[in-house]
């Protein structure tokens, strides 16, 4: 008696096979989403940390800080600070203290919606002393996730 030897795989392979690529596309997927939203923080961060370095420099020559009013405007009668983050993600604004001494610079969320499904880091924030909050949707304190990488 002869047997034919036949080529192929089992359908054991096959599956253990299919397995395998289901578990890596699924974290591959995981990781790809966690690095994009750290880099959607990273956009606001940046841009928080600018208006930070603008209004060091302002407050050194004007002895106050620059309001809202002057964000946009060219220096040195302004921060020269765009009102949007670099990649368009975050609205920036600036809130003084009445007597000018103080401020708060915001980077807000500029749209939630399946491209920017970041809940977590919707508002961040920084002052003239360098203290960082950040809130959630829900207005919960952040901070401590929200600046990590920074």
């Amino acid at each position: 008696m002869r047997f034919q030897r036949h080529s192929g795989f089992t359908l054991a392979e096959v599956l253990t096979a299919i397995v395998a690529f289901v578990v890596l596309a699924a974290v591959a997927v995981s990781m790809w989403r966690t690095h994009e939203l750290r880099t959607r923080r990273e956009d606001a961060v940046a841009a928080l940390l600018a208006v930070q370095a603008a209004q060091d420099q302002y407050f050194g020559k004007h002895a106050r800080y620059a309001n809202e009013a002057e964000l946009a405007a060219p220096p040195p009668q302004g921060l020269g600070i765009e009102r949007l983050s670099k990649r368009r993600l975050y609205v920036i604004s600036v809130r003084n203290s009445d007597d000018n001494l103080g401020y708060w610079a915001t980077a807000r969320v500029k749209l939630l919606d399946r491209k920017n499904p970041d809940t977590r880091c919707v508002e961040l924030r920084i002052d003239q002393n360098g203290r960082r909050f950040a809130v959630d949707a829900a207005g919960a304190d952040r901070s401590a996730d929200c600046w990590r990488a920074n």
